[in-house]
């Protein structure tokens, strides 16, 4: 069995990414915020991991401070709605009903999801120990601008950008 990490405002989702994970206890995997908490993981892991799987990762860096404040504020303001309004981005284009795995996030952890900085150098240090690193994203994504997605991603990692599919990786 592989370590999995939820996305924000998610539980036991993984079911949806079977066709991308891989059933290892070397394997680790995460969706979105999962992916940020899937990574740290990794890095501050001592333990033998062959290889990271990193689904539609929560990319924030290239927002501007105004964007991560007015999120925060309107979470703040009615997190039922928030997220409700946020899990149909997850899940545009597709119909995916995410209902069954609702589980409403904190402050805190859209926070962290929103702030949370990719370092190259970390990165390299994953990969140097021998860990492969996947990156799957969706061209279609209403969530993270997938485009600035892989850019940063795709000269250290194998990174896989779909059309026609949105941040749930569904079309």
């Amino acid at each position: 069995m592989s370590t999995y990490f939820n996305g924000f405002s998610l539980q036991k989702e993984e079911e949806l990414f079977s066709e991308y994970l891989i059933e290892s206890e070397l394997c680790v995997a995460g969706f979105s915020y999962g992916a940020q908490r899937a990574f740290e993981y990794v890095y501050e892991s001592k333990e033998r991991i062959d290889r990271l799987i990193l689904l539609s990762p929560a990319f924030f860096q290239t927002q501007k401070p105004s964007f991560i404040r007015t999120q925060l504020r309107y979470f703040e303001a009615g997190q039922e709605a928030y997220v409700k309004q946020f899990l149909s981005n997850v899940t545009f284009p597709s119909k995916t009903d995410l209902s069954a795995y609702l589980k409403i996030g904190t402050k805190e952890e859209l926070e962290a999801l929103l702030t949370y900085l990719w370092d190259e150098k970390k990165l390299q240090e994953v990969l140097d120990r021998g860990t492969t690193i996947e990156v799957f994203l969706g061209k279609d994504d209403k969530i993270v601008d997938a485009q600035a997605a892989f850019d940063f991603f795709a000269p250290l990692t194998a990174t896989y950008f779909t059309k026609s599919v949105g941040h749930v990786l569904r079309g």
